[in-house]
């Protein structure tokens, strides 16, 4: 009987010892399961929060509905021939591109831009996206550059009036983003598709979170309005110097506005190599940081006002790099009653303009 017993006892023993056995490795499974499942879920929650905040950040004008069929002409596109499952987007592009020297909020006016409310168009470029999405053409328009500007929509109602030999950035100033766009395409004959603003503040955010940006300059630059002073040569700049240097223009010669347009040429290229040489697919807090940034003081049309349209818009950029950006300037002289301002060169900027349609 104490065999009996002793087999029973170690029967019983042994079968107990491999449930627990079982028992838990099936515990273990099932927490590290749950775990894998709620890291998962978070992870999926963090997405989607990060989405819904970058969403949130884009502000947006609707440029269409503002100003109607009175604009040039879209260009005609050939659909492709056979168009993929997920195709990304191509076709020729044309983008105007504000960087608005805002007056207003404590961050601009510490960044240089001023005391008083109010915002100018201090940087203007029409970007122009070829149809394969391989090459881009960059124009910059001289803010000092005396245009016809055009009566345009006010979003109160009523509109601004028409004026001749008027400042390119005072379109801007007195209609905001729809006047902008509307006296750009009446100097240019060209539709703008899209438009983007960047302000001082965001500019710099942007450069910060990418971990500055080199820039080789030509000539010592020595501007107290844009809190910059940097001897010739390379320089790696932080966001509040990349922004005096696309600001600067009294410390160049003669204070010259189409020498400061070159600083700025210089520094989109440089912004592109820094993208293109940061791999922020594998920092998600970089790029979260990045995209932060990029957002957070962006102005669009309505055609880009949500995350998925930008994205979208960068997918179809992929293969473009800085050697493939071509910068230009308006071609202009000076105008023949004010040495310091300029108008068109017509021959030329209307060669240039139709290369662009």
């Amino acid at each position: 009987m104490g065999h009996s017993g002793g087999d029973s006892n170690g029967t019983g023993t042994g079968g107990g010892g491999r449930m627990a056995v079982r028992g838990g490795r099936s515990r273990g499974i099932r927490a590290a399961g749950l775990a894998l499942v709620g890291a998962l879920l978070l992870g999926a929650a963090a997405a989607g929060w990060a989405y819904w905040q970058l969403n949130g950040n884009i502000k947006s004008v609707d440029i269409d509905a503002a100003l109607g069929d009175d604009r040039p002409a879209r260009p005609v596109t050939v659909p492709a021939a056979s168009p993929s499952a997920s195709p990304v987007p191509a076709g020729a592009l044309n983008i105007l591109v504000l960087g608005s020297d805002s007056r207003g909020g404590e961050e601009n006016r510490e960044l240089g831009g001023g005391d008083s409310e109010g915002a100018r168009s201090d940087t203007a470029m029409v970007v122009h996206l070829d149809a394969g999405r391989t090459t881009a053409t960059v124009v910059s328009i001289p803010r000092d550059t005396l245009v016809d500007r055009p009566s345009c929509p006010l979003p109160s109602g009523g509109s601004t009036r028409a004026a001749s030999n008027a400042m390119f950035n005072t379109a801007y100033a007195l209609g905001g983003p729809v006047c902008a766009v509307k006296t750009v395409e009446a100097l240019t004959g060209v539709r703008m598709d899209h438009y983007v603003e960047i302000d001082f503040s965001g500019f710099a955010d942007l450069v910060d979170a990418l971990g500055g940006v080199t820039v080789t300059t030509d000539v010592d630059i020595d501007d107290d309005k844009s809190h910059l002073h940097l001897d010739a040569g390379t320089h790696h700049l932080d966001g509040t110097e990349a922004l005096g240097l696309a600001r600067t223009r009294y410390g160049l010669a003669g204070g010259s506005d189409l020498a400061r347009i070159e600083l700025q040429q210089k520094l989109v290229k440089a912004l592109l190599e820094q993208i293109s040489a940061t791999d922020l697919l594998t920092d998600p807090a970089r790029l979260y940081q990045v995209a932060d940034a990029a957002t957070g003081s962006l102005t669009t049309d309505t055609g880009l006002d949500s995350l998925g349209e930008l994205t979208g818009l960068a997918r179809s950029l992929g293969g473009l790099s800085a050697d493939d950006v071509r910068t230009v300037t308006m071609p202009v002289v000076p105008a023949p009653w004010d040495t310091n301002r300029v108008v068109p060169h017509q021959l030329d900027a209307a060669d240039l303009w139709e290369s662009l349609r």
